[in-house]
């Protein structure tokens, strides 16, 4: 996924550079250094949001803020509907279980790895 738009809300993005690792748009990502950022890690409470497009190292990126709406996010395994979920390793989700940094509540259920589904930030 290169360019992503957020489903609901959050229309004005925030720019950020690109740290020392490539993003990925429509993946979750972290603040890493004074306003640079990478892909969030899990369980990360650094989670500022979602990148807009694909970057590398040192290029601007537009980061939809984790303050509302609705983002469509890549999940890293199985998701019930209605579960809390966490950053998971390269900027997808995972279901919180015990976690207490949750970024989410899912909207619909992801099956497997790499199924995209809809997350209300909170």
């Amino acid at each position: 996924m290169s360019d992503y738009l957020p489903k609901h809300g959050t229309e004005t993005g925030v720019p950020f550079t690109v740290g020392a690792t490539a993003v990925t748009g429509g993946r979750l990502v972290e603040v890493s250094t004074a306003n640079a950022i990478v892909p969030a890690s899990a369980d990360s409470i650094k989670v500022v949001g979602v990148a807009a497009q694909d970057a590398v190292t040192g290029e601007r990126v537009t980061v939809f803020p984790r303050s509302t709406g609705v983002q469509r996010l890549t999940a890293s395994g199985a998701i019930a509907v209605g579960a809390r979920v966490i950053s998971a390793a390269a900027g997808k989700i995972a279901t919180a279980g015990a976690s207490t940094n949750s970024i989410g509540i899912a909207l619909q259920a992801a099956a497997a790895d790499n199924d995209v589904i809809d997350v209300l930030f909170i």
